[in-house]
């Protein structure tokens, strides 16, 4: 490589024995001669040459890769969406680029704007808090965007929502059913969207069912399985204890129910334990968990669908207004509530 910088038009030429103008049609796949095309490309690889995918971008309009954005990529509800969302950006002969933010704002505030490198042709964002500043940006953003989450209906953003509100009225509602009457919830920061709309739904379903709300029968911290387990060992000490938990996901019901094995409790004799996603988790669970689907695949399907859409084409423009769409939440029924019970159609196929 010359002067041990990196390979340039010019010094592939060289290489070659051809013109600078020969390289730059057999780079950008215009017609050249056979041999000519064997010389450059020879040239190129042994000069160690990568075709530059933004200056290509810059050029052709499109990079021909998508960007999924989303808190945690461990977590299931967010790997079920990233195979929904690759599978519908390939097909449509794009790459999906992932993004981990650790639900950091100015992280995910980065993401939005990194559009105007042209590094990717649209995102797909899934945040758990929505602040001004993400209005702000997204509306401002340089190319497509689809929010996987609640946007307030102003905002001229495309988003793919779920109504997790009415998913904890649900659980709530299942839990009463079965003869519950100290309902404790699990859940994860207030201040996050899922975090306060599933209370709205836990409170709602209380007062529907006749219940009264027990401010000590409710802990919030994060969403992760340990916090799940250090909230169900303290509310268990209370007296008189819970006799059901609801978790404001699986994580937290799975480390919910770790807890009431380690006090020797049984699961649903002794206390009941509900949890939302329906993820691999709650079937992974023992034994396995009654939890809400929230359409996790769903919504990461038609958020591709609509990124794809929102890129437009000649003959396919893109659409001219926001859109808003709602997946609804459905009670899969499992033995953390109902002891022995098997669901008569489970989503994944199995019990």
């Amino acid at each position: 490589m010359p002067d041990g910088g990196p390979p340039t038009i010019v010094s592939i030429a060289e290489r070659a024995g051809v013109s600078i103008a020969s390289v730059s049609r057999v780079l950008n796949g215009v017609g050249a001669r056979p041999e000519t095309v064997r010389k450059v490309e020879r040239a190129a690889a042994e000069l160690g040459y990568v075709p530059n995918a933004v200056a290509r971008s810059l050029k052709g309009g499109r990079t021909k890769q998508l960007t999924f954005a989303m808190q945690d990529i461990g977590n299931p509800v967010y790997v079920a969406m990233v195979r929904e969302i690759q599978a519908v950006a390939r097909a449509a002969g794009h790459r999906l680029l992932i993004h981990s933010t650790d639900a950091d704002t100015e992280e995910e505030l980065s993401v939005v704007r990194s559009l105007g490198d042209r590094r990717s042709d649209g995102l797909i964002l899934c945040p758990i808090r929505i602040t001004p500043e993400h209005i702000e940006v997204l509306e401002n953003a340089a190319g497509p965007v689809v929010v996987i989450g609640a946007l307030p209906e102003r905002v001229r953003v495309d988003a793919v929502q779920t109504d997790s509100v009415a998913g904890a009225q649900l659980a709530v509602r299942h839990l009463a059913e079965t003869g519950r009457r100290r309902i404790a919830f699990v859940n994860g920061p207030l201040d996050t969207v899922p975090g306060h709309n599933r209370r709205q739904g836990y409170l709602k379903a209380l007062a529907d069912q006749g219940l009264a709300h027990d401010p000590a029968l409710e802990h919030a911290t994060d969403f992760g399985l340990a916090a799940g387990r250090a909230a169900a060992h303290r509310l268990l000490a209370a007296d008189p204890p819970p006799d059901a938990f609801f978790c404001a996901n699986d994580q937290l019901a799975l480390g919910a129910s770790q807890a009431v094995h380690e006090r020797g409790l049984r699961i649903p004799q002794d206390i009941a334990v509900v949890g939302m996603d329906d993820s691999e988790l709650a079937r992974a669970g023992w034994p396995p968990l009654t939890s809400v689907g929230l359409g996790s695949e769903e919504r990461g399907r038609t958020a591709a669908r609509m990124l794809l859409e929102r890129l437009g084409d000649a003959e396919n423009p893109a659409p001219a207004a926001a859109r808003r769409t709602t997946a609804q939440p459905r009670l899969v029924v499992r033995a953390s509530t109902v002891a022995g019970h098997v669901p008569a159609t489970d989503p994944a196929g199995t019990a």
